[in-house]
């Protein structure tokens, strides 16, 4: 390979073009490496750890060594009683053995984020080593965006890459502000990030339509902004999930105990008279399946969604909305889905957003192009096996909504 080594991110409306000599350098990568871990810390789902590989091994190839961060988990908010970090929780020890089993080369791993051992760690590392520092936010400092901090983190490497858009929404000292010590020329997204990007403009600029967006989850709060930036462009919007039934209740059903926002009834009848307005059709469950009870164990019925008996809520789309939604779906040319269903965690209420994973592959296999992000629906196609029958699968859930919402996130801004 030439000496010289090229990371390229060119995107429209970013107008970047990075080019990057890796050969003998430090590359200081942000990784996402906040991955589900089981009672025994075991890695039990590794696409973020994989998604992150493509930008590893180019830099390697290129003949530069890699300097790995990432978060784990939230160990500021769950402290030990003493007020100490509960560090075999929150370890990144804990990836290093199977970074380095996919990698197929022995990973260091260094017991601190920065100070003496990280600095002496960092420099000792020859061409096409590997070394993964300890939890960023194990340091107070990483979530305020500590200016300090963030020079700190620099000093340890001589290039900078982000490629954790799963935390590009958030202003953090690792995937933001140590930026500002890395000049032009020297610091650049990885390759995840630049798919992340491109996918998402895929559906937000000019996309083959009819467009349908299928939105899950429990609030209409959490997604207001989404909402909002979608009838601007969506042919079709499915709602599903907790939120269906306060649009519902907005339109005089009666919804039972399900889950509703009654302070956000007025919004819901405003945003169904922007689509209906605009031309934007907008589809909520018929039918739901419905418990007397929120637990897996609960007596079940299907019930008109407008027709919910007192002390029964709605916990999933019932089998007539999966009939809609999916002939929906099917009907299709471009498709992005962030939300369950329903409470896809249990069983008896996992069948929707079952049904509209499948549908979306469908489709997806007919030419469809379909951009799925948000835990749940990322759970949904995972679980089935689904995930190389959809055109992406996004890493970032909340950076991936936002970035829809329209919002420069700051770990794409830093380089930018």
């Amino acid at each position: 390979m030439n000496e010289r080594c090229f990371l390229f991110l060119r995107q429209t409306k970013y107008h970047l073009t990075m080019e990057l000599n890796f050969k003998g350098k430090k590359a200081l990568i942000r990784v996402d490496f906040n991955v589900p871990l089981d009672a025994k810390y075991k890695i039990t789902d590794d696409t973020r750890i994989q998604a992150a590989l493509p930008t590893i091994k180019h830099v390697l190839k290129a003949g530069g060594s890699v300097i790995l961060m990432s978060h784990l988990g939230r160990p500021q908010k769950k402290l030990n009683e003493d007020g100490s970090i509960n560090v075999q929780k929150f370890t990144l020890n804990h990836v290093t053995k199977h970074v380095g089993k996919l990698l197929r080369k022995k990973v260091q791993f260094c017991p601190e984020t920065v100070g003496k051992e990280a600095t002496k760690m960092t420099k000792a590392l020859k061409p096409g080593e590997v070394l993964i520092l300890e939890n960023t936010r194990f340091q107070k400092e990483e979530s305020k965006g500590d200016t300090a901090f963030a020079k700190k983190l620099a000093a340890l490497g001589d290039l900078y890459i982000n490629d954790a858009f799963g935390t590009a929404h958030r202003a953090h000292a690792s995937t933001t502000t140590v930026a500002q010590f890395f000049k032009k020329g020297t610091k650049s997204f990885g390759f995840l990030m630049q798919k992340e990007i491109e996918n998402a403009e895929k559906v937000l600029h000019n996309p083959e339509r009819p467009l349908t967006a299928i939105i899950g989850g429990a609030k209409v709060s959490d997604k207001i902004l989404l909402l909002e930036k979608l009838i601007d462009f969506a042919d079709n919007l499915l709602i599903g999930g907790g939120m269906a039934y306060t649009f519902l209740k907005a339109q005089g059903g009666n919804v039972g105990n399900s889950l509703v926002e009654d302070n956000k009834l007025k919004l819901a009848l405003r945003l169904l008279k922007k689509a209906e307005k605009k031309g934007v059709k907008i589809y909520l469950p018929k039918d739901s399946t419905a418990a007397d009870d929120f637990n897996a164990k609960a007596k079940t019925a299907n019930k008109y969604s407008k027709r919910i008996p007192k002390g029964w809520m709605g916990l999933d789309i019932g089998t007539a909305a999966q009939k809609d939604f999916t002939a929906v779906v099917l009907k299709s040319k471009t498709l992005l889905w962030n939300g369950p269903m329903g409470v896809f965690e249990m069983k008896p209420f996992a069948k929707g957003t079952m049904t509209i994973a499948k549908a979306v592959a469908k489709a997806t296999s007919k030419g469809a192009f379909s951009l799925v992000g948000g835990g749940d629906s990322v759970a949904a196609v995972n679980q089935m096996g689904l995930a190389d029958k959809v055109s992406y699968v996004s890493t970032g859930g909340g950076a991936m909504l936002e970035f829809l919402e329209g919002k420069e996130l700051p770990g794409i801004a830093a380089i930018k």
